[in-house]
């Protein structure tokens, strides 16, 4: 009796008892993972998303490079990560549109893996050679020159399935011209290739290139946009340097695994939003190369869907095969 009264009269206070709260997020530092390796584009605008969000959140935002596999590496540590908040990364849209057309088996599933953040920024692509192994000025001059060489020309991308290898081989099977890919883990090894005379093209993402591209060492002969890039305007467009409907501009996502909180998608894409308005960063990324975007989770996901069809197109077009 005397228990069962104990009992009674604690109750009220256990049931007034406040639920322990949840730390608010983010209490920790976040993991940031890229899929691509140090010094390329996509690993510099990840490293200065991060950075504003360190800056915007007061936590540290560490980016963590899980390169290989065109990106699928990174993609997959995304997806299998805990669903807290704690891991994100970028994605690129090849990996979860393009790839699927390509490989038979990937190691997440595009459609049911990933908690979609926001639309981070556009990376155009550059048509480059180097004067020093091509004599070409123009597109045009490239296109004779690589059909008269005797088994054609060797280009490059960062990987099998990437938009740079899609893109290079739709400009040669656009063009009938004969090209053996080669496969290299990003733009700090296509470069070297290039200068060396070892590849003779790379249809690659712009900021990658801008220094070499600024300083000569390598030819621009079109970019991949409808309008000349402000920092590079000698360079022209594809349709200004004769080929019409090239406007390839890949773009990337942030996302988290699936069961993420809506919460958090939503606070860090909001965060990325109001980052990229300031003008001053948006000159910034101009000068590296990319074009910031920012978008709802929804617009992402919309996005992804929208253009899935022009790029199954461009993969039948292309002829790209995995390797």
């Amino acid at each position: 009796m005397f228990s069962r009264r104990l009992l009674l009269a604690a109750t009220p206070g256990l049931l007034a008892a406040p639920a322990l709260a949840q730390p608010a997020w983010p209490n920790k530092p976040v993991k940031v993972i890229v899929g691509f390796p140090p010094g390329g584009s996509l690993d510099v605008m990840t490293r200065l998303a991060a950075e504003q969000m360190t800056q915007r959140l007061g936590q540290s935002f560490i980016v963590e490079t899980r390169s290989g596999a065109s990106g699928n590496i990174g993609a997959e540590a995304i997806a299998r990560a805990h669903p807290d908040g704690y891991t994100i990364g970028t994605v690129s849209m090849h990996n979860v549109v393009i790839n699927p057309m390509l490989f038979t088996r990937l190691p997440f599933d595009p459609e049911n893996d990933f908690a979609w953040i926001s639309a981070m920024w556009d990376l155009p692509n550059v048509v480059a050679v180097s004067p020093q192994h091509c004599p070409a000025k123009t597109l045009a001059e490239f296109i004779t020159w690589a059909k008269q060489r005797p088994g054609g020309i060797s280009y490059g991308s960062s990987g099998v399935g990437s938009t740079i290898h899609l893109s290079g081989a739709y400009l040669l099977g656009r063009n009938g011209i004969a090209g053996t890919h080669v496969a290299f883990r990003g733009a700090a090894q296509t470069i070297p290739a290039i200068l060396s005379g070892d590849i003779q093209l790379a249809v690659d993402n712009l900021a990658s290139y801008t220094g070499v591209l600024a300083d000569g060492s390598i030819r621009g002969l079109g970019i991949t946009m409808p309008e000349r890039w402000p920092t590079l305007p000698n360079i022209p467009t594809m349709a200004e340097a004769g080929m019409d409907n090239f406007n390839v501009s890949p773009w990337h996502l942030w996302a988290g695994p699936a069961g993420m909180p809506a919460e958090i998608q939503h606070r860090i894409s909001r965060e990325v939003r109001a980052a990229w308005a300031d003008p001053a960063l948006q000159r910034r990324a101009i000068e590296i190369g990319a074009r910031l975007t920012g978008s709802t989770p929804e617009e992402a996901k919309a996005r992804l869907r929208r253009e899935t069809p022009a790029w199954a197109e461009m993969v039948r077009i292309s002829g790209a095969k995995p390797e």
